[in-house]
């Protein structure tokens, strides 16, 4: 059976150099995927290239985004921005969003997901609400810090068939106002949004958590792999 072309954006670092962690390669690779590492670009007729290529794409974690995407002023504790990032990233998300393209988040990539989509950003969640969860954990990577709920009737409960999963948690910026056609998959204790699918998509799942740090040890986070690339899989050119 033909393994999917997955593309996985990359960051930006100083504008000189394109690069993804490979926590985001295995995570494709080990499920079934064939990766494929998107670097920055600036003409739209390569995103467009882009996408033609692949059978699903991730977009990945990393800074902030700039919130004047999402018609806001930046906050004291926002930042550092990736304006390049931003840039190439912003265009190639709308695109996807236009196409039958099986597309997952995960953190920053959830997040611009729902900005694309109209959405705003809680740029600060320690200074928006007292919590007893610490979005930015102390704990490795590699281990999960927080509990969430799933919602019942969602893909992620159907996914999972709990009401429960273990996150990690590696954020201080939140989905505030959902974009268009977006619902919540799962939260936290204190309200923070964890997950969000669009129903009225082919396939559209975003995750605040990395689950690319946790499928090894835990099944749960592997099925938001093998079900996005099985996905991928049925898009396959």
């Amino acid at each position: 059976m033909k393994k999917p072309i997955i593309g996985i954006t990359a960051s930006t670092v100083d504008g000189e150099c394109s690069k993804v962690l490979h926590t985001y390669v295995s995570a494709i690779e080990d499920n079934g995927g064939i990766p494929l590492l998107l670097p920055r670009v600036t003409d739209e007729e390569t995103l467009d290239a882009y996408l033609s290529l692949l059978d699903g794409i991730l977009f990945t974690g990393g800074a902030d985004l700039a919130p004047d995407l999402y018609g806001e002023t930046a906050h004291y504790a926002s930042g550092p921005f990736q304006p390049l990032r931003d840039a190439y990233e912003m265009p190639l998300a709308k695109k996807a969003l236009d196409t039958d393209l099986p597309i997952l988040g995960i953190c920053r990539g959830a997040q611009l997901l729902n900005v694309a989509l109209g959405g705003t950003l809680l740029q600060d969640i320690p200074s928006a609400l007292e919590s007893k969860i610490s979005h930015r954990q102390s704990e490795p990577k590699t281990s999960p810090s927080h509990s969430v709920t799933v919602l019942e009737g969602t893909p992620l409960y159907a996914l999972t068939g709990k009401r429960g999963m273990t996150a990690n948690s590696f954020h201080h910026q939140a989905l505030k106002a959902l974009g268009r056609g977006l619902s919540v998959m799962a939260r936290a204790d204190d309200g923070i949004i964890e997950a969000v699918y669009a129903a009225d998509r082919p396939y559209l799942r975003a995750y605040q958590w990395h689950p690319e740090r946790l499928y090894r040890i835990d099944a749960d986070n592997r099925r938001i792999f093998t079900d996005f690339i099985e996905a991928a899989r049925r898009n396959a050119k």
